[in-house]
C-alpha cells in the first residue's frame, strides 16, 4: 500500500509556484515574476507609447511607476486577457490634481490585442499601449496562471 502511493506521488504533478511579487523595469522592457525572492520567470514587455517618465494624467501614454496591487483581473478584455493595475494610487492622484489634470486609469498587463496574437514577439519592437505592459498571449497564459490576485508589482522607471 505504501509503495503504490509513493509511486502515486511521483507520477503527480506538482502545482506551480505561484508569484508573490512582480517587478517591472521600464527602461530593461522587462517584467519578472519573484515568490519569495526567487526568480520565476522574466518577459520582454512593450509599454506605453511615451515610456520614459512616470505616468502624470490621462491620456500622456506613460506607463506609471511606483508600488501598486494586481487587483482584479479580465478574461474578456479587448485585449487577450487583461490584469489590472491599482494605478492611481493616492501620490498619483494628488501630483494630477496639483497640476489640474485628469489622472487616468484603466492601467492593465496584458496580452496582444484581440485578433493580433498572430505578432506574437513580434509587437516588441516598438511601445505601443496607452500605458499598460503588454506580453505575447502565451506569456500572458503564464502570467494569468503564476500571479494571483492581491500580488504587488513595482514598476521602476
Amino acid at each position: 500500500m505504501i509503495v503504490l502511493l509513493l509511486i502515486g506521488m511521483l507520477g503527480a504533478e506538482r502545482p506551480a509556484t505561484k508569484a508573490d511579487h512582480v517587478i517591472v523595469v521600464k527602461n530593461q522592457r522587462t517584467l519578472t515574476l519573484l515568490s519569495h525572492g526567487e526568480v520565476l520567470h522574466i518577459y520582454k514587455i512593450s509599454l506605453g507609447g511615451s515610456p520614459v517618465g512616470a505616468k502624470e494624467q490621462q491620456g500622456d501614454h506613460k506607463t506609471p511607476e511606483g508600488h501598486y496591487i494586481l487587483d482584479r483581473r479580465n478574461p474578456k478584455s479587448r485585449f487577450y486577457k487583461s490584469i489590472h493595475i491599482s494605478y492611481p494610487n493616492d501620490q498619483d492622484r494628488r501630483k494630477a490634481s496639483q497640476h489640474g489634470v485628469s489622472v487616468g486609469g484603466d492601467i492593465m498587463v496584458h496580452g496582444l490585442p484581440n485578433g493580433f496574437g498572430w505578432l506574437g514577439a513580434t509587437h516588441r519592437t516598438r511601445d505601443w499601449t496607452d500605458g499598460c505592459i503588454a506580453v505575447t498571449n502565451d506569456e500572458m497564459d503564464e502570467i494569468w496562471e503564476l500571479v494571483p490576485d492581491g500580488t504587488p508589482i513595482e514598476i521602476r522607471p
